[in-house]
């Protein structure tokens, strides 16, 4: 079994930074693919950003050029650094990790094996 725990999370003003991190135990993350997803009230969980050991990354085009995804395998953490922050960006934010290798890391939810608890982001305009 993998846990992992979110953190970071918070209130911040539009065009602001925030760094979320997940915590993971009971396994070597580096052995797993691992992705962040949101949910904000009312809306489907989306995909926001994944990396793999390679290490390859993928983003939803929404995040593009704003998100950066990184893990330290000595921590056994993976980071997701928010930059330019926007209201739309507001929501539960998600780490889970993904057992199989797939070559490059899956956007989708169902893929993936493990979930942390959540950590909130909420961005004011």
């Amino acid at each position: 079994q993998m846990q992992l725990v979110e953190s970071g999370g918070g209130l911040v003003q539009a065009g602001g930074s925030l760094r979320l991190s997940c915590a993971a135990s009971g396994r070597t993350l580096s052995y797993y693919a691992m992705g962040w997803f949101r949910q904000a009230p009312g809306k489907e969980r989306e995909f926001v950003a994944a990396i793999n050991w390679n290490p390859y990354t993928v983003y939803a085009d929404s995040v593009k050029g704003r998100f950066t995804i990184s893990g330290d395998n000595v921590k056994n953490t993976v980071y997701l650094q928010m930059n330019s922050l926007q209201p739309e960006d507001t929501g539960f934010y998600y780490c889970a990790a993904d057992r199989v290798y797939r070559g490059y890391p899956s956007r989708r939810a169902g893929d993936y094996d493990y979930w942390g608890q959540g950590t909130q982001v909420t961005v004011s305009s």
